[in-house]
């Protein structure tokens, strides 16, 4: 699946020029909480999210920083920059810049990495440089409920062989799969043998084994590792 397939659009956006407390408004009334900042082209500048907005004067929320005189002598902005955030009227003042943005053909695998590794919470989607949607965890946890809520037709199943085959791809390069031999698939059910190191391996195992059409159950016949004593 790509961000096309589960990107919200068309997506609610403001521009630079638009007013704090209109923001407040839009994203109350819309029930989000956060939208692109875009330019007259529909290109993107930055987001904007309730973050941005906690410490505002208007509420008596802003931060009251108490700088010692050495720290403002080393180049300190002395709390500038909390000011701007909670005093500034537009939205072009306080918003992200530089926002992470991906394609409409990008891979949900690709987009879950993006929103980890930038441990943020949304990405716009772009075609041709243009804003056309927004993908967020929660669309991600959408898509993955709609996936699991499918049934495979009884013509979809696999045969034993068949289920043997897409197990052991899976399985190719995975450090903690058990060794081929150690695999018999029959009459649906995949039974497992050989030697484990850990729970968490077994588990693994019955989950990628779970996980293929035609799989009835998963039945254990393995034993563990043998420790070797003073070890």
């Amino acid at each position: 699946m790509q961000a096309r397939d589960v990107m919200t659009s068309p997506v609610v956006s403001v521009t630079p020029e638009t007013k704090v407390h209109d923001l407040a408004r839009l994203l109350v009334q819309h029930r989000i909480s956060a939208a692109p900042v875009v330019d007259q082209e529909g290109r993107v500048l930055g987001m904007i999210s309730e973050g941005d907005l906690l410490h505002r004067e208007e509420i008596g929320t802003e931060k009251r920083n108490r700088r010692s005189w050495w720290l403002d002598m080393l180049g300190s902005d002395g709390g500038a920059a909390d000011y701007i955030k909670s005093h500034a009227p537009t939205v072009g003042e306080i918003m992200s810049r530089g926002p992470i943005c991906v394609k409409e053909d990008t891979s949900l695998a690709d987009i879950a990495a993006v929103l980890e590794s930038h441990h943020i919470k949304r990405v716009p989607v772009l075609r041709d440089d243009r804003l056309v949607g927004i993908v967020s965890r929660s669309n991600l946890v959408q898509a993955l409920a709609s996936v699991l809520a499918l049934e495979p037709a009884p013509d979809a199943l696999a045969s034993d062989a068949e289920i043997r085959a897409m197990l052991m791809g899976d399985l190719t390069g995975r450090g903690w799969a058990f060794p081929g031999r150690n695999i018999v698939v029959r009459d649906g059910v995949v039974h497992l043998w050989g030697t484990v190191w850990s729970r968490d391996q077994l588990d693994a195992m019955r989950i990628a084994s779970e996980s293929i059409p035609g799989v009835k159950r998963v039945e254990d016949h393995t034993i563990p590792y043998p420790i070797m004593p003073g070890l």
